[in-house]
This record gives structure tokens, sequence and C-alpha cells, in this order.
């Protein structure tokens, strides 16, 4: 079978770049060797979502008398909360097989190998090889939980990501290492379903690729949820072998064991580069990263590269803006570079964490005059209202020419304000344009406006 392009896996960076790719009039194939969606959709963002929204349900459960209302009784089904997650992710993924026909894609399954030539073998679950060729191949292989030498998952008491989300029973305790997005949203996930929980981080804030402020303001919500937290520490060994799990961990004042049902092993992800034929073809390779020019194409003519497997953040939505550049830029359409600065990222615990741009600290250290406000959710009407006051808005302006350098928000649906920044950084917007764009009232929005103001001495609500 002969393609205009093959893209080899089918993720939120592989099925986008097919459907894109058939709209630009490309005869188009996409190859999965699991479940359309791929880990994002299956056994990332949106199962995990689902989680969490359960887990914010049970909350409000537990709170109800703080919004005037009496509920005598109430429990979870930690069986029906992990099957609804799984429902969720199904129907996400019939989803995806229903645009694939829409868009006149054909769907190959199994594992895809790059091969010289501009072709690409398939392997299905049966044994039997298929090869296929295409004018254009592109790769979009994801990435998988990262396992370290001294962490290594058995997915029964040492366990990733992909078995946190379908445990046959709740865990009465669980030590997550690492606190980054996924390590904060199960441990939030499991804290508030009543499991003990303890984060173990080496760096000295948890969610440390944030603006300092949020990780400070996270650590004081979680803790205040009643999670134990272990900042500048890290786990030397572990000891499986008795009916749980032993954890040493080395701090500042020595080691200590910590003991718990379940470790979650949260310390990254690793790219999906090895036995899909990169060295066969040729294709280069770096720091576990496959090796790309702007528009995403490799060293080797022919063949493509975006998502997690390149340099660059590992989001969902930077996969898909990649792959629609890839392509767009096959067809011969100008298209302008990601701007990798404006890039928004997101954390879906309680509360939610959403940032683009630089922190406080990047923006002094690159030399810039800076302008700092700061609005607080305790001055919210409607956050008040919402019962959410934790949290504030963070904003950071150039003060020579006003230009919005970062943003950075933690509190509850923060996640959905964020893009107001994006698309105000996009535009080249300045403070001053923030402040006189009339926000609407009451909204959590709001505290976007009155952080730009209180930057500029102008904020009239705090």
């Amino acid at each position: 079978m002969k393609y205009d392009i093959i893209v080899v896996g089918s993720g939120p960076g592989g099925y986008v770049t097919a459907i894109r790719a058939s709209q630009l009039g490309f005869k188009t194939a996409v190859i999965e060797k699991e479940s359309l969606g791929g880990i994002c959709l299956n056994w990332g963002c949106i199962p995990t979502k689902a989680l969490l929204k359960s887990a914010q349900v049970f909350d409000y459960l537990k709170h109800a008398s703080d919004y005037g209302l009496t509920i005598k009784e109430f429990d979870k089904d930690f069986n029906a909360v992990i099957a609804r997650s799984r429902g969720v992710a199904d129907g996400m993924s019939k989803g995806i097989q229903f645009l694939m026909k829409k868009n006149k894609i054909d769907v190959i399954d199994g594992h895809g190998t790059v091969k010289p030539g501009k072709k690409v073998s398939v392997k299905s679950a049966d044994g039997k090889e298929t090869e296929y060729s295409a004018d254009h191949i592109i790769l979009a292989t994801g990435a998988r939980s990262r396992e370290l030498p001294n962490l290594p998952q058995d997915g029964v008491k040492v366990i990733g990501y992909r078995k946190a989300m379908t445990l046959e029973k709740q865990p009465k305790s669980m030590i997550v290492v690492g606190s980054g997005a996924i390590g904060v949203e199960f441990a939030h996930f499991y804290n508030a379903m009543g499991t003990q929980v303890t984060i173990v981080e080496y760096m000295p804030n948890i969610v440390p690729v944030e603006d300092e402020d949020i990780s400070k303001q996270m650590e004081r919500s979680m803790k205040k949820a009643g999670v134990n937290i272990m900042t500048n520490a890290s786990v030397e060994k572990i000891d499986t072998s008795g009916p749980g799990v032993k954890a040493t961990v080395k701090t500042a004042k020595g080691e200590e064991i910590l003991e718990a049902e379940i470790l979650l092993s949260a310390v990254g992800i690793k790219s999906n580069i090895e036995n899909i034929g990169l060295e066969a073809v040729g294709i280069k390779t770096e720091k576990d990263k496959i090796v790309v020019d702007e528009f995403y194409r490799t060293n080797v003519p022919g063949y493509y590269a975006i998502g997690d497997i390149v340099p660059g953040q590992a989001l969902a939505h930077v996969a898909s803006a990649e792959g629609i550049i890839c392509v767009e830029k096959i067809k011969g359409l100008h298209v302008e570079p990601i701007d990798y600065g404006n890039i928004p990222g997101c954390t879906y615990a309680t509360p939610e964490i959403a940032s683009v741009g630089l922190t406080e600290k990047q923006a002094r250290e690159k030399g810039y005059e800076i302008k700092v406000g700061k609005f607080p959710f305790s001055a919210s009407g409607k956050a008040k209202a919402s019962g959410t006051p934790d949290g504030f808005v963070k904003v950071i302006f150039d003060a020579k020419y006003g230009e919005w350098l970062g943003c950075h928000m933690i509190g509850a649906g923060v996640t959905d304000m964020i893009a107001e920044a994006v698309v105000a950084r996009k535009l080249e917007t300045t403070g001053h344009e923030i402040i006189k764009s009339v926000h609407p009232h009451p909204t959590m929005s709001e505290a976007i406006m009155e952080a730009a103001a209180d930057a500029y001495g102008e904020v009239i609500h705090l």
C-alpha cells in the first residue's frame, strides 16, 4: 500500500496530525499498536481528569455543611470510581475511531518500524508483517513512565501511572515519588479518597517547574488537605519483601524509612524511540529525543517526528500543534514555528495550577526590570461564593515596554483561565491593555485584571 502520509502513533500528536493531513488532501494512514488516542486519551490526560472529578465530588460531599446542606450518609465505591474513569476513556477512544472514518483515514493495527526508502513495516498481534510506503512518514510514538534503577516497577507494590489508574482496591497508604503534574495529581486523588499519602520530592519545592510562589502555595494547600510532603529528599532504595514497601529516604537530617502499601513512581517520562527503526534509517537522536528542525523534519528526508519524542514540552496540546504545523509545511502552506516560550502548562489537582511564560526568578535572571502583581482569590467575590478562596493570580510585566512576561495561577478553575494570557502574549498585549479590558463580574477571571492592576499600583479590590 502506498500513502502520501503515514503517521506512526495515534496519540494527541498522531491522530490530530492524521486528521489535518486528510483535510489537506493527503491519502493518510495511522499506525497504532494499542488503542486509538494513545496514552493521553487512554491512560493519561482524560481518565485522570475523570478520577479527579470523582475526588472533587467526594470532597464536596464531605464539606456539604459549608454550603448549608445536610447529607447524613454517603460513601465512596473505589471500584466504581475506577470503572467510571475507564468508561470515559473508552468512550473517547471510540470517538477517535469515528473521526478516523469521517476523515477517510486508514487505521493500521500493529507495531510500526520505519525502514529506509520511506517504508514502514507493521507487525500485527498475530505476528504477521506487512510493509507500507509513503512520501512522508511522521513519527508520533509518545512516551512512557520512566523507571529509575533504584525504583524498579513490579506493577504490584511499586507502580507507574497506568497501574495507579486501575488498582483493584484502594491502598490505605501510598508513597508518591516525584511532584510534577503526574505525582501531584495522583497524590491529590488518593488523599481525597482517604489514602494516607506522602510525597517525596528531590527538589526544594514541589511542582518545581512552577513559579516559587505557586509551589509554596501548593505545598500549603496539600498539607492542609492532609498530604505529608518531604522536599530535598530522595529515595535511595526500596524493600518489597514484606507485605508492603519500605523506602529508605535520604534528607538533610539523615535517612529515614517510610512504609506504605504502594509506592507510585512519578519521576518523569521516557521517550518511545527504541525498536522503531531509527538506527536502520539513520535518524539522528540526542539525549533521548529525535533531532528535528523547526518544522519537525529529521536529518533524513521524508521522515519527521513530533510530540514527546522531540525536544520541547511533553504536553498533549504541544504534540497536536506540532503535528498540524508539520503537515501544513509539507503541504506548502505558510506556517510559523511554535513559540515554545508561550506554551501553557496545567496541573489538575486541587487547587489547580496554570502557567505560561517566565517565572519571576527567570525574568530577573534574564535581566528584565519587572513589575509584579498578585491578586488573591480570597478577595474574589466569585471564589468566596463558590467556597474556593485558596490561591491567587500572579502576573509579571516588563517595566520598560509593558510586555507580559509571565502569568502564574493557582486556584479553582485556573486551567480554563490561562488561555487569556496565552492569547494576550501572542498578540503582544501590554499590562495596561489588560487593565483596560473589561472583565465580567463576578468571575474568577477578574483576578487577572486585578493582578495586572496591582502590578501598576491601580488595584481596586485589594
